[in-house]
């Protein structure tokens, strides 16, 4: 009788220990994906930041443009517009990080933008009075600082996705990505700028 009583005590013993232990096994698991989650959140938020100042930047540059290239006005119109749709793409991008239609969106309209703003620094080459501008010679130095941001904030965004992708894609990790909802994030392509692409000759 006490061997039977001793024995359904370790049984219980035991399964209270698996138990609690599974439950806090599974706690840890779970809170793993929400911080590497966060960390991809917050890493796109650090590129929003830099995105929002390279589009308050382009109002500025075209407006110092505009009164050397008057028989320009299609590519101006066409820089702002381009501007604009990468404003709303960014703000589509930024209530869901990681989105696979909100990345690509927002892929697609920053090199719309970038085309346009190549077009752009293309034509301001042959006008030597806007090269030697010292508001154009300014903003061309914020652009190249903004674009260098971007390009740091970019890389740890995706090596912050590619984290939560391998450990959501790993098991058993897998199967509370599965249970719970943890998406797959989308890595943000380059958003490549004619800054770094075009060498623009600007007289300091």
């Amino acid at each position: 009788m006490n061997f039977d009583m001793s024995g359904t005590a370790l049984f219980w013993s035991v399964f209270w220990v698996v138990l609690i232990g599974g439950i806090l096994y599974f706690i840890a698991l779970f809170n793993k994906l929400i911080k590497l989650k966060n960390l991809f959140c917050n890493g796109y938020a650090q590129i929003d930041v830099q995105l929002k100042r390279r589009y308050d930047l382009i109002p500025n540059l075209v407006e110092t443009a505009k009164s050397y290239l008057v028989h320009e006005r299609a590519t101006l119109e066409a820089v702002i517009q381009a501007r604009n749709g990468a404003v709303t793409a960014s703000s589509k991008a930024r209530q869901n990080p990681g989105d696979s239609q909100s990345m690509g969106a927002l892929g697609a309209a920053e090199s719309q933008l970038s085309s346009t703003l190549k077009g752009l620094f293309a034509l301001m080459e042959a006008y030597p009075q806007l090269q030697a501008d010292h508001t154009l010679s300014r903003l061309h130095e914020e652009l190249v600082s903004t674009e260098n941001r971007i390009t740091f904030a970019r890389q740890f965004f995706n090596d912050a996705v590619m984290d939560y992708n391998t450990a959501r894609e790993s098991f058993p990790e897998l199967l509370i990505a599965q249970k719970f909802n943890f998406p797959a994030a989308t890595l943000l392509e380059s958003i490549e700028s004619p800054v770094e692409r075009l060498a623009v000759r600007v007289k300091m």
